[in-house]
């Protein structure tokens, strides 16, 4: 008997997957791969059922034969092991990013002399409701909080991107690539306060409030499902920021960073040439470890970011400084650098993890851009941050777009760089 392969990714089974079955039932023995976990964040979306339940799910279907668990979303290791007949998937993947899994998948029958059979995808009012229903489950504030820690332990590193409102939040949500065969998207989303208070058109020193600030996480939480790690700044009074964690928690957020300085909120990135004061271990400690105490859930994550090496005051403070808070209860440390070298970036993390080989450690490579996420994940960090580089990019575009149309008194000059508004409207659902 001939033998048959799809592979399943999906959590709810609906009239398209049973399909499939149907068609492949005719050609032999059905064998269904169900993707691993960490291929499926690769490939797809995050799982709302785990593995070893999708596995049970796949194996309960009629006339399915066999369930195998699919490691590779380019197919190798099944092809391998299997050996398949045929490999069967919905028509869908012959276009878009997916089409380079296809064409990998077209070549390693073709060496052998399997074949590929494109079954029509199945889209009904049925099928687009079962959709919406999973996307909705992701969004839902139990499922979407702790998600980012089942991506640290799943993921060798995990890339979260700045949004500063539902349409970036989409950005971030819904880009795929394909590079070298494979799929990629980031796994969570950055809400800096840099960027919404310059997207609001006012400075960087915390002039914009919680309740403001709340309201940008709810437009980006409204229109996608990936996890949430948000920009505490300081975090304020130690009074005023078990307020904000309860508040963050309920809404669904995984994750707040605070760092260690306290007064008049300056950027960063001036590092010494402002005035900018650190707060005492103890003083940043006590705030953590109150954080920590009103916290509800196991879910949440409060991170210690560390500006020691941003005010120059050394790899030992900022160590030192690292250990303590974890020991107030950090459930992660933000080590912050200003120079172009990551030299001391990748000192601190390699000497951090000598003692520590467990709290996740997050890093924001803003300004040592070159170094790459295998090469930080060699060095034990879990988080990376792409933190302001939509707006960096949004705003020299729309600068240059409206000096043209004054120069030029027409907008036709700047028409080709511009996305047409029906690509725009596509990333929009619409229920």
């Amino acid at each position: 008997m001939k033998t048959v392969y799809t592979c399943f990714c999906t959590d709810v089974i609906h009239e398209g997957h049973l399909n499939i079955i149907s068609e492949a039932k005719k050609l032999g023995r059905v064998i269904v791969g169900c993707l691993s976990d960490r291929a499926l964040i690769r490939y797809n979306k995050f799982p709302t059922v785990p593995q070893k339940e999708r596995v049970k799910l796949y194996r309960s279907l009629e006339g399915v034969d066999e369930v195998v668990i699919q490691n590779d979303m380019l197919y190798d290791d099944v092809v391998t092991l299997v050996q398949p007949d045929y490999i069967l998937h919905g028509d869908n993947w012959r276009r878009g990013p997916e089409k380079a899994i296809r064409d990998h998948v077209e070549q390693l029958l073709a060496a052998y002399g399997g074949e590929l059979v494109d079954v029509p995808y199945t889209y009904n009012d049925k099928v687009r409701k079962i959709d919406l229903q999973l996307r909705e489950k992701l969004a839902m504030p139990e499922y979407r909080r702790k998600r980012l820690r089942s991506l640290i332990e799943m993921c060798p590193i995990v890339k979260a991107m700045e949004a500063h409102s539902g349409l970036t939040g989409l950005i971030v949500e819904k880009t795929v690539v394909e590079h070298e065969g494979r799929l990629d998207q980031f796994d969570a989303m950055w809400v800096s306060s840099l960027c919404d208070s310059t997207a609001k058109g006012k400075p960087d020193i915390e002039l914009v409030d919680m309740t403001s600030r709340f309201r940008t996480i709810d437009d980006i939480m409204e229109v996608t499902t990936k996890p949430i790690i948000f920009d505490g700044d300081t975090g304020g009074l130690t009074e005023h920021f078990v307020y904000t964690v309860r508040s963050l928690e309920r809404m669904g957020v995984s994750a707040v960073i605070i760092e260690d300085k306290k007064g008049l909120k300056k950027n960063s990135l001036f590092g010494t040439d402002v005035e900018q004061t650190q707060a005492t271990v103890e003083e940043f400690s006590e705030k953590i470890a109150a954080g920590k105490k009103a916290q509800l859930t196991d879910d949440f994550m409060i991170i210690a970011r560390i500006e020691s090496l941003i005010l120059e005051k050394g790899m030992e403070d900022a160590l030192l400084r690292a250990s303590a808070f974890v020991k107030a209860g950090a459930d992660g440390i933000m080590i912050h650098s200003r120079k172009k070298d990551p030299a001391e970036i990748l000192e601190f993390c390699d000497r951090f993890r000598e003692g520590d080989k467990t709290t996740p450690i997050v890093v924001v490579p803003s300004s040592f851009n070159t170094i790459t996420e295998d090469e930080l994940a060699e060095h034990g960090v879990n988080i990376v941050i792409y933190a302001n580089q939509l707006t960096r990019s949004a705003f020299p575009a729309m600068q240059k777009t409206a000096e043209d149309i004054l120069r030029f008194h027409r907008a036709k000059e700047v028409d080709d760089r511009l996305m047409p508004i029906k690509e725009i409207i596509t990333l929009i659902d619409e229920l």
